[in-house]
């Protein structure tokens, strides 16, 4: 967006907005992922991120805004439901991946590819 905005001819104006992600329903609750690649489970508190229990473990774990916007976490999701809460991905992208910085478990238990 700063690109976009230094590359404008003088006197023109860019207007950005930024949305946060979707907010939960209240109350989360805590739940386990599980990692396959590393043969470990991390437990996400009810008011932690998924991000956070995993780079607990993982810290070399790619991220970047941890608001759902740009997608540098995102996951493949092996087994479980996700309660999606970035609105980047599609629905396509949405049946086999998550974005670990907002989205959570519906369930007690997911399953990821790291």
């Amino acid at each position: 967006m700063v690109a976009v905005g230094a590359a404008l001819p003088a006197g023109c104006s860019l207007h950005l907005e930024r949305f946060t992600p979707r907010a939960s329903s209240g109350g989360d609750a805590p739940f386990e992922v599980e990692l396959r690649r590393s043969n470990r489970t991390v437990a996400v508190a009810a008011d932690g991120t998924v991000l956070a229990a995993v780079r607990a473990e993982l810290p070399d774990t790619a991220y970047s805004c941890e608001q759902g916007f740009c997608g540098t976490c995102r996951q493949r999701v092996l087994e479980g439901e996700v309660d999606h809460r970035d609105e980047l991905l599609t629905d396509a992208e949405r049946a086999g991946s998550m974005l670990i910085c907002v989205s959570r478990a519906r369930g007690g238990r997911l399953v990821l590819d790291l």
